[in-house]
């Protein structure tokens, strides 16, 4: 039941790389001056991916991008394992049922251990599937050709990709940027479902407890103050989250293709080898990251409610 559950967020996955920073690269005519001071640079910069995802296809006023296409992928691979490891349940599982299984209780006894037995219960269907999710990304984004084939010319020091075919999902900010964004939605909804409207504000602000006087007073003022100073860490998280993510993806992808060219045809693959094993490595500590951030700024807001229920 628990695999089952990991394929309801993938739909609402996919739309967050819609196309907010889809852009063509421009043709406009260049004169000498600037040809010549393009192709000193050439080598240095041309070769690795745009900071734009790149529109493929435009079905009315759906434009699909080349990291929606690899976004699809990822979402259809993790149901397709889903489906193969569900479809036969035997009592003694053997096999993809098994490693399935396996993952899936040692996600849920981790996470857990975050978030606490009150709350796994109806968060980690979220945390497991944005984990599984985020590190299939990676590691598609990493198989040879994602990111390196496609349109564009032949230069001075090789061909130039300027359209590629397929791009890393993460190395887009709009995927990461609407996990972000859709786990401080589910974050709000299990604060106020824990703690209450009250609750909430009041694990915010502090304002209670301190007794009164003017020491009482100067306490309240204080915790006031430092409750607008979490207000502003909680507004920062999905934008720590968006660019976090993204900034060591995108950079690890532009990394491996900046070294492989500086190899050349013959040795630019085993000049990237080593970085290449070591964004395999970054691939599962960015998954990992991003699901422990999230369910440590859930455990922050609701572990509170929940202590003080338990000692009633």
């Amino acid at each position: 039941m628990a695999l089952i559950r990991l394929i309801l967020l993938l739909g609402i996955m996919l739309a967050g790389t819609s196309p907010l920073c889809a852009e063509k690269p421009s043709a406009a005519p260049v004169t000498n001056s600037v040809a010549k001071a393009d192709a000193s640079h050439e080598k240095a910069a041309s070769h690795g991916l745009t900071p734009h995802a790149v529109p493929l296809l435009k079905v009315g006023p759906l434009i699909i991008t080349n990291s929606m296409v690899v976004c699809w992928a990822v979402a259809l691979t993790l149901i397709l394992v889903a489906q193969l490891a569900t479809r036969n349940i035997t009592p003694v599982p053997g096999g993809l049922q098994n490693f399935c299984e396996w993952l899936i209780e040692g996600l849920y006894d981790f996470f857990a251990g975050i978030v606490g037995r009150h709350l796994i219960g109806k968060s980690f269907w979220f945390f497991c599937t944005i984990f599984l999710f985020i590190l299939a990304s990676n590691w598609i984004g990493l198989i040879p050709g994602v990111g390196t084939i496609g349109w564009g010319h032949q230069g001075d020091h090789g061909f130039v990709v300027e359209q590629p075919l397929l791009r890393g999902v993460n190395a887009d900010l709009n995927m990461t940027l609407s996990m972000a964004a859709l786990f401080m939605v589910l974050w709000m909804v299990w604060a106020l479902q824990t703690n209450g409207i009250g609750g909430f504000v009041g694990h915010i602000f502090n304002v209670k407890g301190h007794g009164g006087g003017v020491l009482g007073t100067f306490l309240v003022v204080v915790f006031i103050f430092v409750g607008m100073i979490e207000i502003v860490s909680i507004s920062v998280r999905p934008v720590a989250l968006t660019f976090r993510l993204y900034g060591n993806i995108f950079a690890g992808e532009n990394i491996l293709e900046t070294v492989m060219h500086m190899g050349g045809p013959w040795f630019g693959w085993l000049a990237a080898l080593p970085f290449y094993l070591l964004e395999v490595l970054v691939g599962l500590v960015q998954a990992l990251v991003f699901a422990l951030l999230t369910s440590v700024f859930t455990a922050l807001i609701c572990e509170h409610h929940h202590d003080a229920q338990a000692k009633h």
